[in-house]
């Protein structure tokens, strides 16, 4: 065992293989290219045998560049843009009608029910309860509604 991580390709692949494992559990998508640089500096060490030196440099290197070049196209790739992730959101939300689960008047903060959930809400007008509002906008964890015209 203590013969195969003397190795350098082995202990590269090891580190590289933790880096990515890393990656699923902390946010932001940086370790990745870091991982990819531990398995390029591994490559190189299984076809040549570069001294500990120039190994570290091509694992800077290559996760450097990676990252740099990489991170913003492979970022859109593989994860929603804000843009469109809010967009999806706002459609969910804005124009249904909600059910008012308590009173609440202008500029207050009360409740509304919507498929199924309670959400807090505000008004520019006094909503009661049991009236059908329409839901304007949704901002973080609120709904900004106003009643429905019949």
């Amino acid at each position: 065992m203590s013969d195969i991580l003397t190795r350098p390709e082995i202990v590269w692949f090891i580190i590289g293989l933790v880096l990515f494992c890393l990656e699923l559990v902390i946010p932001g998508f940086v370790i990745f290219f870091f991982g990819l640089g531990a398995w390029v500096s591994a490559l190189v060490c299984l076809a040549w045998s570069p001294g500990t030196n120039l190994q570290i440099i091509i694992f800077a290197v290559v996760s450097l560049l990676s990252l740099a070049a990489l991170r913003r196209i492979m970022k859109k790739k593989f994860f929603y843009s804000h843009g469109k992730e809010s967009d999806d959101v706002e459609d969910e939300f804005t124009g249904k009608e909600a059910i008012a689960a308590t009173d609440f008047a202008k500029d207050n903060t009360g409740k509304v029910d919507f498929k199924g959930t309670r959400w807090n809400a505000e008004s520019s007008t006094h909503i009661k309860e049991g009236q059908r509002v329409i839901i304007i906008k949704k901002d973080s964890f609120k709904l900004l509604v106003e009643p429905k015209n019949l």
